[in-house]
């Protein structure tokens, strides 16, 4: 799997999951772009984010 840091840029769109809550818990963002899928803690979004190729984010959500 390739797995790498990047800065968060000023036209990045982040989402978080419908089943976070909103008493701050454990969640994750995420944003889409065409050559990688980037993830972050919520409660961390000044600190770098990863991304995956968007064939790996694919095979995750994928499993169960």
């Amino acid at each position: 799997m390739n797995i790498r840091q990047l800065a968060d840029d000023a036209e990045t769109t982040w989402f978080k999951s419908s089943y976070s809550g909103g008493d701050g818990g454990e969640c994750v963002e995420v944003a889409a772009a065409s050559d990688a899928v980037r993830v972050r803690d919520s409660k961390e979004v000044g600190r770098a984010a990863l991304a995956f190729s968007p064939a790996a984010w694919r095979a995750f959500v994928g499993t169960r």
